[in-house]
């Protein structure tokens, strides 16, 4: 790296994230021109007319529907963002949600705000009210978790410890959380055989098209008629018209999320914070730190960890000169790719591929500089998106 990198921030990017990248290689600011990477946290991209110089986008946070994630795929460039480090956080704030779930803390606690201070019956109106609140305790109940990834699991984790009984369901779960999982947890043969079980039930998905209204009208007839929903994943995952309606017919107890709307307001039973999931200063610091090394990894080495659209990818280096290839996942596209750097007097020493969908990646290591002639010619084969020289950076 013969020059200063141009990153762009968006949101305020927690300085513990942003000190991970050196003066004397990198430029980072607000107003920084021709960006080779962007960092954001919640600001909405999607309206934004991104600079072709950017090579990456940082986010974060766990969630990426901020970013037009499938425009950036067709560009080459990868997103990257921070799963799990914002986990303990939310898991906290669940935590939260089922002891105020479970106690009618909300309604007590307006109610005693209600009371007038100079009242010469203060005390009795505290004893006879206080009736209207009386709550339940949480071991023995059951908690349903949809979801089972790094949210997910520590929240099982913490369920089981309060002595509660958990039942979770996620058809999309990998090894690696699978591995994780408590095995307390039961495992629900379907979203409605978790839905008819539970007295509690958390939702810990992304949101995708086909988890957007996952908790419908349908769904919400199963569950039982005194059980609390809790959403602090995505917002769009509720159908919040059935919520409200589940709520006036006295077909849910409660519902308690983190994402207030004036459709929610003022509805009985509901009790919605302010966006606060990931809104500790732990997490934003977890966040920050884990995109800024990914983000730095992939600026000056090529390497891929935890892109949401791109295969992880990595492969030490062996040599000061590399190039990293980002294309369709068709076939001969390695075949080309060889021909065209071996045309050129190019030697590959090391090479490294790896697909994800639609999308492949490829590093290789040469022996030798890479000329500009010679990026012009991959990035001319059909079906590459971008393709990056990056040799060594000089410390």
């Amino acid at each position: 790296m013969t020059h200063k990198l141009h990153i762009l921030t968006l949101n305020n990017i927690s300085h513990q994230g942003l000190s991970r990248l050196p003066h004397a290689h990198y430029a980072v600011g607000k107003h920084v021109e021709q960006p080779d990477a962007i960092l954001v946290r919640s600001l909405d991209m999607h309206a934004m007319d991104i600079p072709a110089s950017v090579k990456a986008i940082g986010r974060a946070g766990a969630g990426t529907n901020n970013i037009p994630v499938a425009a950036m795929s067709k560009r080459g460039v990868p997103v990257f963002n921070a799963p799990g480090a914002n986990a303990n956080a939310v898991k906290e704030l669940v935590l939260a949600a089922l002891l105020i779930g479970a106690r009618n803390l909300v309604p007590a606690l307006k109610f005693v705000s209600a009371l007038p201070p100079d009242a010469a019956d203060f005390d009795t109106r505290v004893e006879d009210g206080k009736k209207e609140y009386a709550g339940i305790e949480l071991p023995h109940r059951t908690l349903g978790i949809v979801g089972l990834g790094a949210i997910g699991g520590l929240v099982a984790e913490t369920a089981l410890k309060l002595g509660m009984k958990v039942i979770g369901f996620d058809p999309e779960i990998t090894v690696d959380a699978a591995w994780r999982l408590p095995s307390g947890v039961r495992k629900a043969n379907s979203i409605e055989d978790l839905l008819k079980h539970a007295d509690f039930v958390t939702l810990h998905l992304p949101l995708v098209t086909a988890t957007r209204g996952l908790i419908n009208e349908a769904r919400l007839a199963v569950m039982k008629p005194d059980a609390v929903l809790l959403n602090f994943a995505r917002d769009a995952i509720v159908d919040e018209t059935a919520v409200v309606g589940a709520l006036h017919a006295q077909r849910l107890k409660a519902y308690l999320c983190d994402f207030p709307s004036p459709r929610l307001a003022g509805v009985p039973g509901v009790i919605a914070t302010p966006h606060l999931g990931a809104s500790t200063a732990e997490a934003e610091e977890n966040c920050a730190v884990m995109v800024v090394d990914q983000l730095r990894e992939f600026l000056e080495h090529g390497n891929i960890a935890n892109a949401v659209n791109f295969p992880n990818v990595e492969m030490a280096r062996e040599s000061a000169h590399r190039i990293g290839i980002a294309n369709a996942n068709v076939p001969n596209m390695l075949g080309q790719i060889s021909t065209s750097m071996a045309m050129a007097g190019l030697n590959i020493h090391n090479m490294v591929n790896k697909s994800r969908g639609e999308m492949a990646y490829t590093l290789v290591d040469v022996d030798s500089p890479v000329e500009q002639k010679v990026v012009d010619a991959l990035a001319a084969i059909y079906g590459v998106l971008s393709v990056r020289s990056i040799p060594a950076r000089a410390e």
